[in-house]
């Protein structure tokens, strides 16, 4: 403990020592954080440069000035785009015929319920309904019936009689493949009323009997359906299907191998397998006309191959596919400025067909519209506010971090860039850069001050406070401006290009800069951290030597306590130790 022994407060003069040796570190820490300071700022600046560079970059090319745009007068005929350098001008469009999808569509896919009238055997859960048919209850005439997927068609029939007291019968007609419902007095005219909100079996929905007002009620539409979930060995298929017997049935469409496996794929697999191949059709099952559609993925009057290959299977002519009809699709017919008539394979008109190159036009529907190509003045025109606007953005970041300010004492703080020759070296450069008037310019278009384009009057920052002269160069003098910009030699675009990429770029002053902020940054915390490493093993040096002073004068203290004691106590002894002598000599003398 500090003095405990010498009464000296030494702890408070180490403290005192230490102080004093680490007041550089203070210096040093300040010097790092404005080192550090320092780089963000020229990251901060190179980031300006950056986007100010991308400006620059659009600018200095010449197919950018000769942008277009396309204008249509009637909408609802057709869309267009102009690529660059389209050639500007009027074309008149006129749409005698759109192009359409070739269709293959085949021929009845699906077997009938039964092959005879006699349904006694015909178990609801093999059926082929179209649309499965469930378990659950019906109602007929407000009677309830209840069946299940094993019950026959015909055990359907009697029950339905059953339930309203003979009053209905159902039957099965194969030659239509329908089901009718109808009174048994044939001289009745009650309607048969079917259904109702607490139906849970779907019987007569699978099929197509719905209330038609009269004592008669048959299906809609022939019953038996292709099963798209089922293998397709079980999918009610007009034909029976074959794989070949090994599984490795194969057809071509188009020229493309489809394979299947009749025991195991649905008929919704291949239908997606054909969909994901490279055949270029679209399969599809049209229920209502209950037939396999392939409809060609591109528009025009082209033709479908269709093949079984011989020995693996019949799937196109089980499918109704390959005995169906082709419905030709048709090709665009059009023309351009009344000429003659022009035809394309799809909707959308290109360059190889029209003749116009960069134009691009889809047709919506037949008519006449206008399509105007001309110069994209909007877009040049927001990449020349654009530039501006990210110029000045490098203008007032450098001259916040180089301003001086002063306070309401009069003392002056310098920015943290004040003094930089690097960041007052981009200042300067960027104004004289925009500032010139280059030579070989156009009479009209000579600087920026030509369009509208200047000096705020205040700072380094430009204004685009005239945008009606930016608009009239660019409508009227388009050239012109391209030169200012884009003129190889001395283009505005080009000299500052060229002045960004020494400044910003991986050996420009920018990355110098932050090179060396970053070193003596490393730098200054290498020196910090010896201090601090010298002014701990000070310390424990100091703490160390005046303890050992407080151990040296512990043990002096106990030796002089003991040194005092002990001649404290011989002096005692000395003191007492006559009296006793003289008082045996007066005995003695008296003896």
């Amino acid at each position: 403990m500090s003095g405990l022994a010498s009464g000296i407060d030494w702890t408070s003069i180490v403290n005192e020592m230490l102080t004093v040796e680490s007041a550089p570190e203070t210096q040093m820490n300040t010097d790092e954080t404005t080192d550090e300071q320092k780089n963000s700022a020229y990251q901060t600046i190179g980031t300006d440069l950056t986007a100010l560079n991308k400006d620059v970059t659009t600018l200095g090319d010449a197919s950018f000035f000769k942008s277009r745009t396309a204008s249509v007068s009637n909408s609802s005929v057709a869309t267009a785009t102009a690529a660059t350098g389209t050639a500007l001008g009027n074309y008149t469009f006129k749409v005698t015929q759109l192009a359409s999808d070739a269709v293959q569509e085949g021929s009845t896919a699906s077997g009938k319920l039964s092959s005879s009238d006699t349904v006694s055997s015909l178990v609801l859960s093999s059926a082929g309904f179209a649309n499965p048919v469930s378990a659950g209850t019906f109602t007929v005439n407000g009677q309830t019936i209840t069946i299940a997927t094993s019950d026959t068609l015909q055990s359907v029939f009697d029950q339905i009689k059953k339930a309203t007291s003979g009053a209905v019968t159902g039957s099965y007609d194969s030659s239509t493949d329908k089901i009718t419902l109808a009174n048994t007095d044939s001289t009745s005219t009650t309607p048969i009323v079917l259904g109702s909100d607490t139906d849970t079996s779907n019987f007569l929905q699978a099929a197509e009997l719905y209330n038609n007002g009269t004592s008669t009620v048959s299906s809609s539409a022939a019953l038996g359906g292709v099963n798209l979930s089922s293998n397709l060995d079980d999918a009610n298929l007009s034909l029976p299907i074959s794989d070949g017997g090994s599984g490795d049935g194969e057809f071509l469409i188009n020229w493309v191998t489809i394979n299947y496996d009749a025991s195991t794929d649905s008929v919704a697999d291949v239908l997606q397998r054909i969909n994901d191949s490279g055949a270029g059709v679209t399969a599809t099952y049209d229920s209502l006309n209950n037939r396999f559609d392939l409809t060609d993925t591109t528009a025009g009057n082209v033709g479908i191959t269709l093949q079984d290959v011989a020995g693996h299977g019949n799937f196109l002519a089980a499918t109704g596919l390959s005995s169906g009809t082709l419905k030709a699709g048709t090709n665009l017919e059009y023309s351009i400025n009344n000429g003659g008539t022009l035809t394309s394979q799809t909707n959308t008109i290109d360059a190889g067909s029209s003749g116009v190159t960069g134009l691009s036009v889809t047709a919506l529907s037949t008519g006449s519209t206008t399509i105007s190509v001309s110069s994209d003045t909007s877009t040049i025109s927001s990449a020349i506010s654009s530039f501006v606007t990210d110029y000045n953005a490098v203008q007032t970041y450098i001259s916040s971090q180089t301003v001086s300010t002063t306070s309401s004492t009069g003392t002056v703080t310098p920015g943290l860039l004040t003094g930089d020759m690097d960041a007052e070296g981009i200042v300067s450069s960027l104004r004289h850069l925009v500032d010139a008037t280059p030579s070989g310019g156009t009479q009209g278009v000579e600087n920026l001050n030509d369009l509208g384009v200047v000096s705020n009057g205040n700072d380094n920052t430009l204004s685009l406070s005239d945008t009606s002269t930016l608009t009239s160069a660019l409508t009227n003098n388009l050239s012109a401006v391209e030169n200012l910009f884009t003129n190889s030699t001395n283009g505005l675009a080009t000299t500052l290009a060229s002045y960004l990429t020494s400044v910003n770029g991986s050996k420009g002053v920018l990355a110098t800069d932050e090179s060396n902020m970053t070193s003596e940054a490393k730098s200054m915390a290498t020196s910090i951290t010896t201090l601090q490493t010298k002014i701990a093993s000070d310390k424990t040096n100091l703490d160390n030597q005046f303890s050992a002073m407080e151990t040296a004068i512990s043990k002096m203290n106990t030796e002089k306590q003991y040194l005092d004691d002990y001649f404290s106590s011989s002096s005692a002894s000395d003191q007492t130790a006559p009296t006793s002598v003289n008082s045996s000599s007066s005995s003695s003398s008296s003896s």
